[in-house]
């Protein structure tokens, strides 16, 4: 891209903690703040698991098909939660050099922890996309989740979008780091995030009230139920 994306976000929630009572409501507040900004054609694709009931009333009030753009991190060899890259729904890994660096994480672990992100992510693939990867060639391509931290999640997501011929890709979350934001700015067409935050520690549960990982089979009988109407 050759031009930096422009980050939408609402003012009063800028910095705020418990801005949201939970992703669905978040997820109506980004609906308001997409309405009359993106393509009449657009698709809307959650990445899981996290940002599918953030994707739906988004989908919903917008009137907009739902998908999913499953990815993973892939996590340092000895936590659950931080990483050092993300594998994409079409098999492709971006690793977060500086953190394998920072961390020594050696090849033969980070070679491990990408396996272990490939075969989650083709397990959503499978369970929660049918086993088909997102229709957006030629469309705008709404990517959500829950929240961005460091954002190579996300980064991911986009590149493969990108792979699968998206004509435009906005980035749409209730809350994320500034400094993700403006890295995300170079890939994303158009950014959409109701509460942007600074500082560290930083963490995307902190903008919920009301907070619970939301696990596969979650995702699955939500995006089962929004399919029935």
């Amino acid at each position: 891209m050759s031009t930096r994306a422009v980050v939408h976000e609402l003012p009063g929630l800028r910095g705020c903690v418990r801005a949201f009572r939970d992703r669905e409501r978040a997820g109506a507040t980004l609906a308001r703040m997409l309405r009359g900004h993106v393509a009449a054609d657009a698709v809307v694709l959650a990445i899981p698991a996290g940002g599918v009931p953030v994707a739906v009333p988004i989908a919903r009030d917008l009137s907009l098909p739902l998908q999913v753009a499953p990815v993973s991190k892939v996590l340092l060899p000895w936590t659950t939660e931080a990483g050092c890259g993300a594998v994409a729904f079409d098999g492709s890994v971006l690793v977060d050099e500086d953190a394998v660096a920072q961390c020594g994480v050696g090849a033969g672990a980070l070679q491990r922890s990408i396996g272990v992100a490939r075969d989650k992510v083709a397990t959503r693939v499978r369970q929660l996309a049918a086993g088909v990867l997102p229709d957006v060639a030629g469309r705008e391509a709404i990517v959500v989740d829950d929240g961005i931290a460091a954002g190579f999640t996300m980064r991911a997501a986009i590149r493969a979008v990108r792979r699968c011929g998206a004509s435009r890709v906005v980035i749409a979350v209730p809350t994320a780091h500034a400094r993700a934001l403006d890295a995300l700015a170079t890939v994303a067409d158009a950014i959409h995030c109701a509460s942007v935050r600074e500082g560290r520690p930083f963490a995307v549960a902190d903008a919920y009230a009301t907070w619970a990982d939301v696990s596969d089979a979650d995702a699955a009988a939500i995006l089962a139920a929004a399919r029935q109407g």
